[in-house]
């Protein structure tokens, strides 16, 4: 067996572990926007206040792992969004504009969008829950 086929079998736990710290990290964005901790170096305006409730309640949504591939769509369009309404406008490159961290979150998100929640998520054990009915 190779080693590729031997990681295999981890793969749900990998996804999920991918999916927490990703949603522990987007939290952070939000607290800082909603709450001021960690203390943000930059104006909180209305927007960027906006911005933070949806990073919070979807950062804790996917950290849950309920409803991850919608609240994830939303979060990656929410940093696309971010990255070319302020990050591009500082300047092209996103090592110059520190719009990095947009950008790994929005396709970390896209990527949770068609991935799923992996395991350990509240939504598979909702799913899980369900009867089974039979088909007609």
């Amino acid at each position: 067996m190779s080693f590729p086929e031997r990681l295999s079998p981890y793969q749900p736990a990998a996804l999920a572990i991918l999916r927490i710290i990703t949603a522990l990290l987007f939290i952070e964005h939000g607290t800082q926007k909603v709450f001021g901790f960690p203390p943000a170096p930059y104006a909180i305006t209305t927007l960027f206040f906006v911005a933070g409730i949806i990073e919070l309640v979807g950062g804790i949504l996917v950290l849950l792992g309920l409803f991850t591939r919608p609240i994830a769509f939303l979060l990656s369009g929410e940093m696309a969004i971010a990255y070319f309404m302020v990050h591009m406008q500082i300047d092209f490159f996103p090592a110059n504009n520190q719009g990095d961290g947009a950008i790994l979150f929005c396709f970390i998100f896209l990527f949770l969008v068609f991935a799923g929640p992996g395991s350990w998520a509240l939504g598979n054990r909702q799913r899980q829950s369900q009867p089974i009915r039979p088909q007609a």
